[in-house]
Formats: C-alpha cells, sequence, structure tokens
C-alpha cells in the first residue's frame, strides 16, 4: 500500500500509560502515527472509545494495549467500517475474575495512602519480565509516566475496567485482518488467553514475543514492531465489505 493510501496507525496505551509507551522505530512505519497522549476524564471503556473516534480520522488500523485493547474493541463494536485493521496486544476479554476488584482497590489504597511513587512501585515490576526487573534503563522511563499519570488517573481506570463490557460474543463478528500479540513471560494477561483471543476470530493470527513481560511495546521494541510490520502488510477489506458488528 502507497504512504498516500495507508491509513493512519492509531495507537491506544493501557493502564497508566501514554504515547510515551510506543517505540519511537514506530515512525519508520510507512503510514502516519496517531498516538494519543491518554483519555482525558472518561471514566468508563465506552467513554473513552467515543472520546477516541471523535478526533480519529475517517479510517485507520488500530492498534491497543492492555486496557487500550479493550477500548480498540469498543472502538469495533460502534464503527467498524472505520477500522481497517485490528492489533490487539497484551490483554484480556474476560469478565471480572473473583478477587480482581480487591487486588485493584488495594494498590488504589496503596497510593491514596502513600502517592503514586508507591502505588506504581507495587504495580509495575511484575507488568514485566521477571529477567527484566532489575534493568533500570527500561523500568525508570515506565515508571515516571505512569507516576505523573497519579493515582487519580489509575482510580478513574480501574473503575472503567472493573465495570467492562462483555466482548467475547463480538470476536467472532469482528470483520478486520487482527493480529493478537502478547509476550512470553506476561503473567498478568498469559499467552494462553490470547491463544483463545486469536482463535474466536475469523481473520485473526496469533504472535508470541519470546522474553517479553506485559509491557511488550517497550520490554522488546524490535520485536514488536516487526509484528506490527507484518500485521500492516496484510490485505485488507474495502470499506464496502465490512458489516456492521454491533
Amino acid at each position: 500500500m502507497s504512504e498516500s493510501r495507508a491509513a493512519p496507525l492509531l495507537l491506544l496505551p493501557g493502564l497508566l500509560c501514554d504515547a510515551r509507551v510506543w517505540p519511537r522505530a514506530l515512525l519508520s512505519l510507512d503510514r502516519p502515527i496517531v498516538a494519543p497522549m491518554g483519555y482525558g476524564d472518561a471514566s468508563t471503556l465506552s467513554d473513552m472509545a467515543d472520546r477516541v473516534l471523535e478526533t480519529a480520522p475517517a479510517r485507520f488500523s488500530l492498534l491497543g494495549h492492555s486496557m487500550g485493547a479493550r477500548v480498540a474493541l469498543e472502538i469495533v463494536r460502534r464503527a467498524p467500517e472505520r477500522v481497517e485493521r485490528l492489533a490487539l496486544v497484551s490483554t484480556g476479554v474476560h469478565m471480572l475474575r473473583p478477587g480482581e476488584a480487591n487486588s485493584r482497590h488495594a494498590l488504589l489504597d496503596i497510593g491514596l495512602a502513600e502517592g503514586p511513587e508507591a502505588l506504581v512501585d507495587r504495580w509495575l515490576p511484575p507488568m514485566v519480565a521477571p529477567s527484566r526487573r532489575p534493568d533500570e534503563a527500561l523500568l525508570t522511563p515506565l515508571r515516571a509516566m505512569c507516576v505523573q499519570a497519579g493515582v487519580e488517573t489509575y482510580a478513574t481506570q480501574i473503575a472503567a475496567l472493573l465495570h467492562r463490557p462483555e466482548v467475547e460474543s463480538l470476536l467472532p463478528r469482528i470483520p478486520c485482518p487482527t493480529l493478537v500479540l502478547v509476550g512470553s513471560e506476561d503473567q498478568w494477561s498469559p499467552p494462553v488467553q490470547h491463544r483463545a483471543i486469536a482463535a474466536a476470530i475469523p481473520e485473526a493470527f496469533l504472535k508470541i514475543i519470546e522474553g517479553s513481560g506485559h509491557m511488550l511495546p517497550a520490554e522488546a521494541p524490535e520485536a514488536f514492531v516487526a509484528a506490527i510490520a507484518d500485521w500492516l502488510a496484510m490485505d485488507a477489506p474495502s470499506r464496502s465489505d465490512v458489516q456492521q458488528v454491533a
């Protein structure tokens, strides 16, 4: 696809993340990049999706990481005709699991009592592969990004996640080429659940990046960008081929 016709790549970050989580090498791809810094004060995944759609290009390739992938699925639910292709990275589609609310609220309590640094210092290390946890070059910028997001953002975003809509029934009706991407060492959203996601989407393929954890775009930037380049090279349906999935 020529640069003039390439749909922009719209990047949606995950919990406590913003555009700084994406590798700079994405700029080398043959298409415009749209990377919102966050979701403002939107308090539900649906509101986040609506806010993104208000300023998004008319048609785009859509990539979401972690919580951002759940926002991406809400965008597909609302406006499938605008999504040329979809990438779901380091994420899940399951409903609330036992103990999830308690664990998220426990981190919020730490943040409220001790500040964002304490919250992030408890939350962030398990988000990367065990072998990378001593890597200050990796952790320091991630930590600064998440601390800057702050406790209020964490509270708003976990409320959205804890009240997330059902999405598994949407997967078989996703009409575009879909990449399901995960790190082999992701302990928060492990490869097994990505295998199930890929199996449920008609035009999906699964890619597992060895040695990476949940913060895949930052942990393995070269492998991440290579996987994205392969996905962008896949054939995509024309606008008239796309059917409503809502």
